[in-house]
C-alpha cells in the first residue's frame, strides 16, 4: 500500500524504518566510546590532546559537513547520497575497529564523521519527501527525533555491554549489519527525489564550512590540556577568520549553502542558539560520568553502563512533562525553565567527591538531562515553522548541524576545562619513584594513570591512583560549574528571545509552510 491523497501508506512507514536505522547509528557513535575510553588507553596510549580528538573528531568533521552535505543531496539525489554514505560508513567503521595506533583512529573516526554527514540530512529531508500531510509528518519527525535521542542515551550503554564481552573495535563493526541494510532496502523503500531549482553546489562554501571549525577546537584544546601555546592561539584566530570568510561567502554567493536572511528571525536564531548550549550542556558531561563511573567507581564497563542508563529515567519523565505542557505553557518559558533545571543538574554535580554516595551523581546527571531535553525535544519545531517553506530542508540541516556543534563543542570546552584542572592539581603530588614515560602518561589522563598503576607495586599504586582520582573530580567540578553559566545564560537567551511567543502557535503558521511538498524527480 503507497501514499494515496496525499496520506503515507505501509511503503512510506516501512520506509521511515528504514531511515531510522542509520538515525540510530549515528546517535550512539556520539557516546558510544564513553565506556571504551579506558580500554582505547591501554592499548593505543594516546596523550591528553589524542584523546579528546579521539572522541569529538567525528562530531566536529559531522558537524562542519552537514549543511554542505545536506546541499549536495539536493543536487545528486538524497537517496543516492543516503545510500554512498552508508557504504562509507561501513567501510570507515572497519578501518576504527582495527585502527593500531591513535594517530590513524582519529583518522578513521573523522571519515565516519565525512560518511555520517551524508546520512543524517539525508534522513531527514526523505522525511519531508516522503510524508506531505502535516499530521503524518509531524509523527515521522517525532519519530525520528525520538530515536536521535535514544541513540544518544543508548550509545554509551551499547559500548559498555560490547567492551564486556569483546575487543573494544567492536562498538565500530555492530554499526555495519546496520549499513548493509539500509544498501539492500532503501532502492525498493525510498523515493529518489532532487531540488528542481536548486542551483550550482558552492563548492567554495563547502570548503569554508568545514575548515572554520577544526582550528579552532584544536587551539581551545591545546590551550587547555598545554597551556599557552603560540601555534594554538594562532590556530583560533585562523578558525575565526574562516568563519568571516564564510559568513561573506554566505552573503555573496548566488546559491549560497543556507540563506543568512534566516538569522534574522529572532524565532529562528533563538532556537538554534538555546538547542546549541542544551546540547553543549548534556553531551559535555557525559563523559565526565562514564569516566567517574568506571575510573573513580571501579566498574567493570557493563556496570558501569547500567548505572549509567538511570538517569535515562528523569529523561523519559521530561520527555511526557514537556508534551504535556505544549499548547498551555509559552515555549520560550518552558524552555528557560529547562534550562534553569539543567543548571540545577550541574549545581548537584559540582558536590560530587571520590567517596561521595553513588545517587549523588546519578541524581545530578539526571536532572541535568532532564532540563536539556525537555529543551532540546521544542526546538526542531520551532527552526521549521520560522523558515520559508522553500528554506525549510536547508533550515533543518542548520539545526542538526547546531546539536552536533553543541554536543561536540561540551565534549571539548568541558572536557578541556576538566583536563586543564587535572594536570594541574597532580603537578608535584605524584609518587616519587615513578619513572619520567610513566609520569608522563599519568598526568596527562586518570586513564592513564589507571594504567600506569596497574604496573606498580601494591602501596605506589595507592598513592598515585588515590592522587589522580582527586584530581579528576576536582577537574568536574569545574566543568560543571562552567555548565551552570552555559544554562544559566541559555535560559536567558530562551525567554528573551522566544519568551513572548504564544503557547498555541498553530494558527500562525502559514498554511502553504505546513503543506510544502515538491514533486520527485523520478527514480534513477
Amino acid at each position: 500500500m503507497t501514499a494515496t491523497h496525499g496520506l503515507a501508506g505501509r511503503r512510506e512507514w516501512t520506509g521511515l524504518a528504514v531511515l531510522l536505522l542509520p538515525t540510530l547509528v549515528l546517535s550512539m557513535d556520539m557516546g558510544i566510546l564513553f565506556f571504551g575510553l579506558p580500554f582505547i588507553s591501554k592499548e593505543l596510549q594516546p596523550s591528553g590532546t589524542q584523546q579528546l580528538w579521539i572522541m569529538d573528531m567525528y562530531s566536529f568533521v559531522l558537524a562542519g559537513l552537514l549543511i554542505p552535505m545536506g546541499a549536495l543531496g539536493d543536487r545528486i539525489g538524497r537517496r543516492k547520497l543516503l545510500m554512498a554514505g552508508a557504504a562509507g560508513f561501513a567501510a570507515a567503521s572497519v578501518l576504527a575497529a582495527t585502527a593500531d595506533g591513535a594517530a590513524q583512529l582519529i583518522a578513521a573516526r573523522a571519515l565516519l564523521g565525512l560518511t555520517g554527514a551524508t546520512l543524517m540530512p539525508s534522513t531527514m529531508a526523505l522525511i519531508r519527501n516522503m510524508f506531505h500531510d502535516p499530521k503524518q509528518r509531524q509523527a515521522a519527525m517525532g519519530a525520528w527525533s525520538g530515536v536521535l535521542m535514544a541513540g544518544a542515551t543508548l550509545g554509551p550503554v551499547a559500548g559498555g555491554l560490547l567492551l564486556e564481552h569483546f575487543h573494544w573495535g567492536a562498538v565500530f563493526l555492530c554499526a555495519v549489519p546496520v549499513m548493509l541494510l539500509v544498501l539492500l532496502a532503501a532502492p525498493a523503500l525510498l523515493p529518489e527525489y532532487k531540488a528542481p531549482r536548486a542551483g550550482r553546489f558552492d563548492l567554495l562554501g563547502a570548503v569554508l564550512s568545514v575548515s572554520a571549525v577544526l582550528p579552532v577546537v584544536y587551539g581551545i584544546k591545546q590551550l587547555a590540556v598545554e597551556g599557552w601555546d603560540l601555534t594554538a592561539a594562532l590556530a583560533i584566530v585562523g578558525g575565526l577568520v574562516l568563519v568571516g570568510l564564510l559568513v561573506l561567502r554566505l552573503r555573496t554567493a548566488a546559491t549560497p549553502l543556507v540563506d543568512l536572511a534566516l538569522f534574522r528571525n529572532p524565532i529562528f536564531t533563538g532556537a538554534i542558539s538555546v538547542n546549541t548550549i542544551a546540547m553543549l550542556a548534556m553531551m559535555g558531561f557525559s563523559l565526565f560520568t562514564s569516566q567517574y563511573l568506571q575510573l573513580v567507581r571501579g566498574y567493570s564497563p557493563l556496570t558501569a553502563s547500567l548505572w549509567a542508563l538511570l538517569p535515562s529515567v528523569g529523561v523519559g519523565a521530561a520527555v511526557g512533562i514537556s508534551g504535556a505542557l505544549a499548547g498551555k505553557i509559552r515555549p520560550g518559558v518552558q524552555m528557560a525553565g529547562g534550562m534553569l533545571v539543567g543548571a540545577l543538574g550541574f549545581g548537584i554535580l559540582t558536590q560530587v567527591q571520590v567517596d561521595s554516595p553513588l545517587a549523588l551523581i546519578l541524581v545530578g546527571a539526571g536532572v541535568l538531562a532532564a532540563g536539556s531535553v525537555s529543551t532540546v525535544m521544542q526546538t526542531a519545531e520551532l527552526v521549521v515553522s520560522a523558515a520559508p517553506a522553500d528554506q525549510a530542508g536547508a533550515a533543518s540541516a542548520t539545526s542538526e548541524t547546531a546539536s552536533e556543534l553543541g554536543g561536540s563543542l561540551g565534549i571539548a570546552v568541558l572536557g578541556a576545562a576538566g583536563a586543564a584542572v587535572y594536570t594541574a592539581r597532580l603537578d608535584g603530588k605524584l609518587p616519587a619513584a615513578l619513572p619520567d614515560g610513566a609520569l608522563t602518561v599519568a598526568q596527562d589522563t586518570l586513564g592513564g594513570a589507571v594504567t600506569v598503576a596497574a604496573e606498580l607495586p601494591i602501596d605506589v599504586a595507592e598513592q598515585l591512583l588515590g592522587a589522580a582520582r582527586i584530581a579528576f573530580t576536582d577537574g568536574l567540578h569545574l566543568a560543571a560549574a562552567v555548565g551552570v553559566l552555559c544554562l544559566l545564560a541559555g535560559s536567558a537567551v530562551a525567554y528573551r528571545l522566544l519568551g513572548s511567543l504564544p503557547a498555541d502557535r498553530a494558527e500562525e503558521i502559514p498554511e502553504e509552510q505546513l503543506t510544502e511538498a515538491p514533486q520527485p524527480a523520478p527514480a534513477a
